[in-house]
């Protein structure tokens, strides 16, 4: 029981920054666990459990109908895992309906016609996948190898008591100084391709090509504007909004990526932040009108405008004027970029560019904006220095084959 808890906390913290209202829900579920187990407890004395779903099966229910609750809690917690780390949801179901389980069975020793393996017949057993030394190796030198003093060993490659996870303990210090090694501990999910970071209680891609699953995805639908080559082989998607202070800091160092990266394809995808910037959606759709009429060329001229006047987003008077003189000195004309961003169809385009980044978890948490994804290397770009920014890239593009 408290193994399972364990990893349906860590899925819990994890979930925290995508939907508050349900990670406060598992954590009354989880914090429930005790009372079930004890026996005969009703559901109205679970600990702060108040939740406004189904009322009918939470008001004065005996735990002979504790049954119905976990499957409704299995179906809904593992939907909404899926849609929001993109794991397959049966590797979430491995994680989130583990504890559910076992309060199952203790509610079963109450109510002795109910049948808990007919309920997840339908569910497949997901399949035993331990990772090799090997895929393991594989993985920390694509995630690690552009720092040249990192050094690191694997301690253990745990089976656990949930088929199909296993747990990995890594020792990980600087050339030369071991007597400060800090131990790494994470969770290989099912599917292969995902971890459980068990200190910072991320979901991340694993494999021996942790990154090849988000470069295919962003080759084949990020359309912003672009910069440098129109070969895709080497291909730097930066994710960002123009009304954001940080991502207007980090324009140095996209324009020093340009320069020092002339065969890469930089791409601007917005991501308006419009729950704290009152005008990002508006510069987003001026910025998708201006590429539409003027090319890559007059968008990045518009946005480095934008950028430089950005204080002026700040009123709705502001922004209109702020983004009309930058129109006008892309070479393009303010009245019919107003009117093309007012259309349905632009905000639409504002919208995919959005989804994009949601549905590979970025700009979902606070520190996330801008975000730049180098073949497929998610990488926050807050407070990373230039030079380990133009490491990882030059690192990235090794080991892909790629010159630059």
């Amino acid at each position: 029981m408290d193994y399972a808890v364990d990893l349906a906390r860590d899925a819990c913290h994890y979930f925290e920054g995508y939907g508050k209202d349900l990670s406060k829900r598992l954590k009354k579920l989880i914090a429930c666990g005790p009372a079930v187990k004890a026996y005969g407890a009703r559901i109205t004395r679970c600990p702060g459990l108040q939740l406004p779903c189904r009322r009918n099966l939470f008001v004065d229910q005996e735990m002979s109908e504790y049954r119905d609750i976990t499957v409704f809690w299995r179906n809904n917690v593992i939907h909404m895992f899926a849609r929001f780390v993109r794991i397959h949801p049966l590797c979430i179901a491995a994680l989130v309906c583990l504890p559910l389980f076992t309060i199952q069975i203790a509610a079963q020793q109450q109510v002795s016609n109910t049948p808990v393996q007919e309920m997840y017949s339908r569910v497949p057993a997901p399949p035993a996948n331990t990772p090799t030394r090997e895929t393991i190796n594989s993985f920390l030198q694509a995630s690690w190898g552009y720092i040249d003093m990192r050094t690191w060993q694997i301690q253990a490659i745990e089976k656990t008591s949930v088929e199909g996870i296993s747990k990995v303990i890594v020792l990980v210090s600087d050339k030369g100084d071991k007597q400060k090694a800090k131990q790494l501990e994470f969770f290989t999910l099912p599917d292969g391709k995902h971890i459980i970071d068990i200190g910072s209680n991320e979901v991340l891609s694993f494999g021996e090509h942790p990154f090849a699953e988000v470069r295919t995805i962003l080759q084949q639908r990020a359309d912003g504007p672009f910069r440098g080559s129109a070969s895709k082989d080497l291909e730097l998607v930066e994710f960002a909004d123009l009304q954001c202070p940080l991502c207007k800091e980090e324009q140095v160092s996209m324009d020093k990526l340009a320069v020092d990266f002339p065969n890469a394809r930089i791409v601007f995808q917005n991501l308006p932040l419009e729950h704290i910037h009152s005008a990002a959606a508006k510069a987003a759709a001026y910025g998708a009108c201006v590429n539409k009429e003027g090319g890559s060329n007059a968008f990045f001229l518009f946005a480095s405008t934008v950028f430089e006047g950005q204080a002026g987003l700040a009123t709705a008077d502001g922004a209109t004027l702020t983004l009309n003189s930058a129109v006008t000195k892309a070479g393009l004309d303010p009245a019919k970029i107003a009117d093309c961003a007012a259309t349905p169809e632009t905000k639409v385009l504002v919208r995919a560019s959005a989804k994009l980044a949601k549905d590979l978890n970025i700009g979902q948490t606070p520190g996330q904006v801008p975000t730049l994804v180098v073949n497929g290397r998610v990488i926050p770009m807050g407070g990373i220095p230039y030079e380990t920014l133009r490491q990882i890239v030059a690192y990235q593009a090794k080991l892909d084959g790629v010159s630059y």
